[in-house]
């Protein structure tokens, strides 16, 4: 609807486009000296105005911010369409065969009557009735219409994308809803919406409501609890970027929730999370971009769950300053936490870093079964326990951890660090010291292959070629392991001595046996024996370490088996 230059009623408020731009009207009336009728409107997108809301000194209307306002003629300006009109134009229009002019008789009152387009409406009517789904998405509807045509018009609707339209309130927002008794899924956002200052009453609510998004459309906390009641069975809510503050806990609102989306508001902490922190059944809770760090489950103590978010099995907490140890263990106190999405924080590094990452999490986080979408499979949570436990072996130490359970005491601040150690202690066995020796052989070279890392490669390369070639000459180029092979399952198999290169990955050892085997690589075992360790054998789990880095040294035994 473009609206003319003589009308005037009940515009302030009303939502506006204006060449794909959208604003409310803040001001109608006369701005001298210019004769005429003028709106004064405030855009969604600031850059796009001119001014605050004033002229030659006199302040007609305000804005939030000082570019924000323009004064533009009513004939520029689009007010909208009711929503059974864009559902026609989206819908009908757009489909319905082309009028051929030809007409047809029937009988009205015994009298012939000849009728042009008939079928068409029926079956343009036909196609109404029959939408359950419909995307309205910047279509410029700003009310409900004619009352009780749109239950009369489209009564099986069950989904509907109202996003970036012009609704101007929740009231409006009522009036199309109170027409759809069977709507599930119902998007919002980008409405910049009023809501109502008082609670909702029963009557007009949404009785089957069970998905509503409102995104960017301005609502507060309290707002939320106000129109909640209205909202009886309802499962997911999404509010991203409103600015939110969480003022008060939910009272007998929400409690049927099993996922809520709360990013980018950046102004939410771990205090305001606490007040959600007893909705029965939720699930699933979105926090990317809320620029959380830290979090503290006050009723539980190291080693024990927390009474808070008993349901929650997925939490999201991407892009935000998350830098510390500390955040993975409080995570641990979750009961249901099965599923953890944390990237781009400023504790998961990239490069070679990022592996260790995941496996610390891992490691800290006990009932996790997926991370950053990645399902943990039991043989990495078993690899990546047994890293943390050697990674950190000598630290339990030096803080009082011993083999001998009556004085494994480590104190405190250590516990703190580390809540699950004393239980990896348990399930794998306290860690040998001789899993704990940190092997530093050929400082210089290495010191300089650090710092070349392509010469380090070629290096690795000459030495592999070495290993399988029996040729001393070339491994001897970088630093080396005499290793015995045996194949437990395979008593025909012959014990081999071969020398290897100790910064060797697991992945290429099991290359270079595969070769000699004649065995496909994703069938072999790797483990390991020593002689200062008789009777235990150390399992070769991550494909991506060294040798080295499980403390393989000359004079030990693989183990294979496939």
């Amino acid at each position: 609807m473009i609206m003319n230059d003589t009308l005037t009623s009940d515009v302030i408020g009303r939502r506006v486009e204006v060449n794909g731009e959208h604003a409310t009207v803040r001001f109608s009336g006369i701005v001298p000296p210019v004769a005429g009728l003028w709106l004064g409107v405030e855009w969604d997108n600031p850059e796009r105005g001119k001014h605050d809301g004033s002229h030659d000194g006199t302040v007609y209307f305000k804005c939030r911010h000082p570019t924000g306002g323009s004064f533009i003629r009513p004939n520029k300006v689009n007010f909208g369409v009711d929503f059974l009109t864009a559902v026609k134009n989206r819908y009908v229009l757009e489909d319905a065969p082309e009028e051929d002019g030809k007409g047809q008789i029937i009988i009205i009152g015994n009298k012939p009557v000849e009728t042009i387009g008939f079928d068409s409406i029926i079956k343009q009517q036909s196609q109404l009735s029959k939408l359950q789904e419909i995307s309205l998405r910047n279509c410029a509807v700003n009310c409900a219409g004619d009352k009780g045509a749109i239950a009369k018009a489209c009564p099986n609707i069950r989904k509907v994308d109202l996003s970036r339209n012009l609704l101007s309130s929740w009231d409006e927002v009522l009036d199309i809803a109170d027409q759809l008794k069977h709507l599930e899924v119902l998007n919002l956002s980008e409405n910049k919406l009023s809501f109502p200052l008082a609670s909702l009453t029963l009557t007009r609510a949404f009785p089957a409501l069970k998905i509503l998004a409102l995104n960017r459309t301005g609502i507060t906390w309290a707002e939320v609890l106000r129109c909640a009641s209205g909202w009886p069975v309802l499962e997911e809510l999404y509010l991203a970027s409103n600015d939110l503050f969480i003022s008060e806990r939910p009272a007998d609102v929400l409690q049927t929730l099993k996922l809520l989306d709360l990013s980018s508001n950046q102004s939410i902490d771990e205090n305001q999370l606490f007040l959600i922190a007893y909705l029965p059944r939720l699930e699933q809770l979105i926090l990317s971009d809320v620029g959380i760090s830290s979090i503290h489950f006050p009723d539980a103590v190291t080693g024990h769950k927390t009474l808070m978010f008993p349901s929650l099995q997925y939490l999201i907490v991407n892009d935000n300053q998350i830098s510390q140890w500390s955040f993975i263990n409080e995570l641990d106190k979750l009961q249901s936490l099965h599923a953890l999405s944390c990237t781009r924080n400023p504790l998961m590094q990239g490069g070679k870093a990022a592996q260790t990452t995941r496996q610390f999490i891992i490691a800290k986080i006990g009932q996790l079964k997926t991370l950053n979408k990645c399902e943990i499979l039991p043989e990495e949570r078993r690899g990546a326990e047994l890293d943390y436990r050697k990674a950190f072996g000598n630290e339990w130490k030096a803080a009082g951890g011993h083999q001998d359970p009556d004085r494994n005491r480590p104190n405190e601040e250590f516990v703190a660090a580390h809540p699950r150690y004393q239980l990896l202690c348990l399930k794998y066995g306290a860690p040998e010291d001789g899993e704990l020796q940190t092997q530093q052989p050929f400082v210089l070279k290495n010191q300089l292959l650090s710092k070349n890392p392509m010469l380090k490669d070629h290096l690795l390369a000459f030495a592999t070629l070495g290993a399988e070639a029996g040729c001393e000459e070339l491994v001897g180029i970088v630093a080396f392991l005499t290793l015995k092979i045996k194949y437990p399952n395979q008593v025909d198999q012959k014990v081999l001595e071969k020398q290897l290169p100790a910064s060797m990955t697991i992945q290429k050892v099991k290359g270079l046996l595969a070769r000699l085997l004649r065995v496909p690589v994703s069938k072999l075992l790797l483990s390991y024996e020593s002689p200062k360790m008789p009777g235990r054998e150390i399992g070769l789990e991550n494909d991506q370490q060294s040798l080295q880095f499980y403390s393989v040294e000359s004079g030990d035994c693989l183990l294979v088996r496939w």
